[in-house]
């Protein structure tokens, strides 16, 4: 997987971009996840990992999103 690396270097445009294949790449993992649980191939140390990988990506798109948001005061 790879990383979000430094957002305030990169344009909103490539952050849009990125921030789509983060999203999609989360999806797979979450179907990856049900998967193995559903058929009940997968350890459990699989699982565990696959999750953390889904909490990375979580927290990558919301640091994403948040630079893509602009701050409004309300």
């Amino acid at each position: 997987m790879s990383d979000s690396g430094d957002l305030s270097m990169k344009t909103d445009d490539v952050l849009r971009v990125e921030l789509e294949v983060f999203r999609q790449e989360h999806r797979d993992l979450d179907a990856a996840i049900h998967a193995l649980a559903d058929r009940g191939v997968g350890d459990q140390l699989t699982i565990q990992r696959l999750k953390k990988q889904k909490l990375r990506l979580k927290d990558i798109i919301s640091r994403i999103e948040d630079r893509l948001t602009p701050d409004i005061i309300a």
